[in-house]
């Protein structure tokens, strides 16, 4: 029973590596992407916004449908739809058209991401649930981080629309790994399976909607580093490859870093304490962009993979273990609602905000030395590409 669950966990994480691979996708291009469709860093901002834009609506039904038709089920339709949204656009030629793929695959995303996180609180509820989440969670980084090696690799060889047909085929992928690997646990009572007809009460509500929020601001600071501090780079003068390779790192860090992490917080406790400490690091990393010269660019995310690790899957766990199993899948569906608010919001303001002062650095940190990276030349673009 203990081996069967680990090898679920480790079919689920690569469902999820899939759904970051192509969340970051965009970015990995966005060089050639930038010049073929005519875009700016706001427009850049749209489209990796647009992937998490469904979530404000789709993640609280999303959980619904998978308690009404079945986790997997859904978890299944949400895989084809990631790799119809991925072959969408990968056929744009606007815009517009990238814009609606990166919507439909966003959906998707969204109903895979909710039911997810159900799936494996369902396998490690009894014991090691930080764990198995920090696990979890890892996929995500992972799949960024592929993204951003490959992406650069890729545009330049055969295209951006490569990247995304790949993204689709991985989607598609996991779909059939899903379809013939993943079932419910083998302690699933027919009492089990009707528990979760309860009513959420005001304090379920509340309970969900301040995990969200943690989840939600804590992502949005990890994404706005990885998805504008290559533009901070590239505005002063290196290789969009070495760009990649360099913000890479933070993601690379955070492979061991999360479950890391887990491991020290099943074991010690006192997720509270780390959680905060690493927040207030990764504040200060991210501010230090405005300071430094840029040629600690490769410091500042090497700091942020430290710090943005701990922290992961003891916020994933928060609303598992704290929620009644009886109302759990559409509390996820809450939890996740608020993350998808701030990930379609932020980033591209963030975006937005860099286009209107001409600054590289404002989506990391609005100050008026912002300009400060752009301008100075340092030995970043002695890095290898």
């Amino acid at each position: 029973m203990d081996s069967k669950r680990w090898f679920i966990l480790g079919v689920l994480f690569l469902a999820r590596t899939a759904m970051g691979f192509q969340f970051q996708s965009v970015v990995g291009v966005s060089s050639v992407l930038r010049a073929d469709l005519g875009i700016g860093l706001g427009q850049l901002g749209v489209l990796v916004g647009a992937y998490m834009l469904p979530g404000i609506v789709v993640a609280l039904p999303g959980g619904s449908l998978g308690e009404r038709f079945g986790q997997k089920h859904i978890a299944i339709a949400g895989l084809l739809l990631m790799a119809v949204g991925g072959a969408q656009t990968a056929m744009a030629g606007d815009l517009a058209m990238a814009t609606l793929g990166r919507v439909i695959s966003g959906i998707g995303a969204v109903v895979l991401n909710v039911l997810l996180t159900g799936m494996v609180a369902e396998w490690f509820a009894k014991d090691r649930l930080v764990t198995a989440m920090a696990i979890l969670v890892t996929s995500w980084p992972l799949g960024i981080g592929i993204a951003l090696v490959t992406g650069p690799f890729i545009a330049t060889a055969v295209g951006w629309p490569a990247m995304m047909w790949l993204s689709a085929a991985a989607s598609l992928a996991t779909c059939a790994l899903i379809a013939l690997v993943y079932r419910r646990p083998d302690t699933t009572t027919e009492r089990s399976k009707q528990i979760v007809r309860g009513k959420l009460t005001l304090h379920d509500f509340r309970l969900a909607t301040w995990s969200g929020q943690v989840w939600a601001l804590f992502n949005v600071g990890y994404i706005i580093v990885v998805s504008f501090m290559p533009a901070v780079m590239l505005a002063d003068g290196v290789s969009p490859t070495t760009a990649g390779l360099v913000t890479s790192f933070a993601t690379w860090i955070l492979i061991v870093t999360v479950p890391l992490g887990g491991l020290l917080i099943d074991r010690i406790g006192r997720s509270v304490s780390i959680m905060q400490l690493c927040f207030v690091a990764m504040a200060i990393a991210m501010a230090a962009t405005a300071v430094i010269p840029a040629g600690y660019a490769l410091a500042i995310v090497i700091m942020v993979g430290i710090f943005a690790g701990p922290p992961a899957g003891a916020i994933m766990a928060l609303p598992a273990s704290a929620l009644r199993a009886a109302v759990r899948s559409t509390g996820m569906g809450i939890y996740f609602t608020w993350y998808y608010v701030a990930m379609a919001v932020l980033p591209p303001f963030a975006g937005w905000l860099g286009d209107l002062t001409g600054a590289a650095s404002t989506p990391l940190v609005l100050d008026r030395k912002s300009t400060r990276l752009n301008s100075s030349h340092t030995d970043i673009s002695r890095l290898p590409s």
